[in-house]
């Protein structure tokens, strides 16, 4: 799962090894926050992959990585199975006009994008919890699985 930095200029897409080998993408996606047009979020990322891998690799329903080109202009597609997903149009990139990234980290992009940030870049879920936009599961407080009492006899 791609990892979401932002800091007071850009938002940074970091990849993982695997991920840019499949994308065929040497370094990070950068994105300058004056470029982002509109983000959302979509349950199914799929809809949203428009033109032909290239580079990338694409096997349907499972994965797309890459760079996908279509008479729209270049995206940039890191795509697993059918997986909430956030879709960042973009006005004035030099290389792509949308990014579709799948990631459980949607909602926490969306509001720390709205937020002033400091100029050193953090994670997005981070940025987001430490202002409480975003609630942030506490993990010391698990469900504990307790059993039910038992049923009465019969008389």
């Amino acid at each position: 799962m791609v990892t979401l930095l932002l800091d007071a200029a850009q938002l940074e897409v970091v990849l993982s090894g695997a991920e840019r080998a499949m994308a065929f993408h040497k370094g990070n996606v950068v994105i300058d926050r004056s470029t982002i047009a509109k983000v959302q979020l979509t349950d199914d990322a799929w809809t949203w992959l428009r033109g032909v891998p290239s580079p990338g690799t694409h096997l349907r329903g499972v994965v797309a990585m890459g760079t996908w080109k279509s008479a729209g202009g270049q995206d940039f597609a890191i795509i697993r199975r059918h997986r909430p997903s956030v879709v960042i149009d973009l006005d004035g990139h030099p290389l792509f006009q949308r990014v579709i990234l799948t990631t459980r980290h949607g909602l926490a992009l969306i509001q720390a994008l709205r937020l002033d940030v400091a100029d050193e870049a953090a994670d997005v879920v981070d940025i987001a919890a430490e202002t409480g936009a975003i609630p942030v599961a506490n993990p010391a407080k698990k469900a504990r699985n307790t059993p039910s009492p038992a049923p009465a006899p019969a008389s």
